[in-house]
């Protein structure tokens, strides 16, 4: 199999687990943003693939959710989700999943450990601070929220996503020790 062949494979296969991660029932909230395992599968994207792929995986993924594919968690497809709250959180996971990726790429990941930490900080820099600024964004400008509602009412996502943040570093750390010869980070 060639490289080229290799990575659209790559691209394709986190498109579909961050569609996976979809089928774990979603937890509904009053802000209209669910709590779902998805950001997770931005993180591993970014973590493992490396800011190119992860963001051309991600963007594959939100081309099928417009196409109407139900692959956002609770079946939810199609163009008007686009156009929900939750809006600016789905249109920041291919710029967290970069981020994700290019502080991957940066940070020191020669050993498991050092891969795991590395996966730790930049899970949280780009699947949950840059999602969640993207997610303000939105809210404020789709739900009308002011930017003080906006901020508070994305905090109650912070500890979930913290320990998606911690779930990555251990998937890191798992790929890190059985494939040695994998580029974290790209």
């Amino acid at each position: 199999m060639n490289t080229s062949t290799f990575h659209l494979a790559l691209v394709s296969l986190f498109a579909a687990l961050v569609a996976v991660f979809g089928l774990i029932p979603k937890i509904d909230l009053p802000l209209g943003v669910p709590i779902t395992l998805q950001t997770l599968g931005v993180m591993l994207a970014g973590c493992l693939l490396g800011p190119k792929r992860a963001l051309q995986a991600l963007l594959l993924f939100l081309a099928a959710v417009a196409l109407g594919l139900p692959l956002l968690s609770g079946g939810r497809g199609g163009v008007g989700v686009f156009f929900a709250p939750a809006a600016g959180y789905l249109l920041g996971w291919p710029l967290g999943a970069f981020i994700t990726g290019l502080a991957m790429s940066l940070l020191p990941s020669s050993t498991p450990r050092s891969a795991a930490i590395s996966a730790l900080v930049a899970s949280a820099l780009g699947g949950l601070l840059v999602v969640h600024l993207c997610g303000v964004i939105g809210l404020v400008y789709i739900a009308k929220l002011s930017w003080a509602q906006a901020v508070i009412g994305t905090l109650v996502f912070v500890p979930g996503d913290l320990i998606k943040c911690a779930l990555a570093a251990t998937v890191v750390h798992t790929v890190a020790r059985g494939l040695p010869d994998w580029r974290l980070g790209g």
